[in-house]
């Protein structure tokens, strides 16, 4: 009986249209659902069960939309509150949480802003909601130990080559066509940020304690760390950076890329 109680009360609450409106769409299947929120919710002269349980149900949907302003601090100040409003209820119609963790809950924003109207506003919007989803989940990544420079001295100079480095868990790569980061170090500053002009930016997020960190690199670099996130060897990173053919892509600039990754913490051990 309680089983069948939370089901029921979970089904209108959550409905992405509300509880009216999932209580129509039933009657035209034969009105079950009234049926039974009759027999589980008691009304009165002043709110009957439905208009009760519509308090739960916009409840529910204020803390989803209180943790993605959280999750989305520089979408929201680029659309303003009613336009993130407005956004999430799309968005939530589109992709109702399907997990336990309001931490998932906005997960696929970014996807939509790729194809949604307010793109035509701001067309930075889907790229800088991407750089927030990589700050969000650099913060919450799992634990590893970095990789340090003293463990890679330690190894035969022979081994090198087919040497398989990995990406710590909290490090994310991002290729965007904005520089969203300057966008958002804007709107952190409490700044108008405007319109950004388009430009090419490769960004790398990642985790150093509890605070997390991002820093613009060069295409070479990000496709350096690219590879070594499918697993390929060392000696096909260097080899990547030879057959680019630019100054920039020579042994040594792989040398001192590498200290820059083991200095950071970006490589796990």
């Amino acid at each position: 009986m309680l089983a069948e109680t939370q089901q029921l009360l979970w089904r209108l609450i959550t409905a992405p249209e509300g509880v009216a409106a999932a209580l129509a769409a039933d009657s035209d299947r034969g009105g079950t659902l009234r049926a039974r929120l009759a027999r589980t919710v008691r009304g009165d002269e002043k709110l009957d069960a439905a208009e009760r349980l519509d308090i739960y149900a916009n409840m529910y949907f204020f803390r989803i939309l209180d943790v993605l302003k959280e999750h989305y601090p520089g979408v929201r100040a680029l659309l303003g509150d009613v336009g993130f409003h407005n956004l999430i209820t799309d968005y939530l119609l589109r992709h109702p949480p399907a997990h336990f963790s309001l931490r998932e809950a906005g997960r696929h924003l970014p996807e939509l802003l790729d194809e949604h109207a307010t793109r035509a506003l701001h067309p930075c919007l889907a790229d800088l909601a991407r750089f927030e989803r990589a700050l969000n989940d650099a913060f919450d990544a799992s634990d590893a130990p970095a990789l340090r420079a003293a463990a890679l001295a330690a190894l035969p100079q022979a081994d090198w080559p087919n040497l398989r480095l990995a990406l710590h868990p909290s490090v994310h790569l991002l290729a965007s066509q904005w520089p969203v980061h300057t966008v958002r170090a804007a709107i952190d500053r409490g700044e108008n940020s405007g319109a950004p002009e388009p430009e090419a930016t490769w960004l790398c997020v990642w985790r150093d304690d509890l605070t997390v960190f991002h820093r613009a690199i060069g295409a070479g670099e990000f496709d350096r760390l690219q590879i070594i996130s499918r697993g390929a060897s060392f000696g096909a990173v260097c080899a990547h950076g030879s057959e680019a053919g630019s100054t920039d892509d020579t042994a040594q600039d792989v040398a001192a890329a590498l200290a820059r990754w083991l200095a950071d913490g970006w490589l796990a051990a």
